[in-house]
């Protein structure tokens, strides 16, 4: 797992277009949240959609989006169908865009303790 380690060297063009690619898919709130509610559990559109306070299709068509990039997986279990992220990563995406954020608006940001 390199999921804590800084990347070295020189990556390959290839994975700086596709990384690019992921921060545009995560550049709208609406998936942002849907990444959120799904951080640590599978939910169905209905879940969802109350999680992030959006129309069931609205959520859909993020969910689809989503599923394209890869970044979330679909399972159907009956006429329901139960959605959960495929790793790690995306989460850990999210997480450390909001502690950036955090970082932007507070010289001593919550995820840091305060003292």
């Amino acid at each position: 797992m390199n999921a804590g380690k800084p990347v070295l060297g020189s990556p390959d063009p290839e994975y700086i277009d596709l990384a690019v690619a992921v921060f545009s898919m995560l550049a709208e709130p609406t998936r942002v949240r849907i990444i959120l509610a799904l951080q640590d559990r599978e939910l169905s559109v209905g879940q969802i959609a109350e999680a992030v306070d959006k129309t069931p299709t609205a959520v859909s068509q993020h969910l689809a989006k989503l599923r394209l990039a890869r970044m979330v997986a679909s399972r159907q279990e009956g006429q329901r169908i139960f959605y959960s992220l495929t790793n790690e990563h995306a989460r850990q995406l999210v997480a450390d865009a909001l502690f950036q954020a955090e970082h932007a608006v507070d010289e001593h940001p919550a995820h840091h303790g305060r003292a």
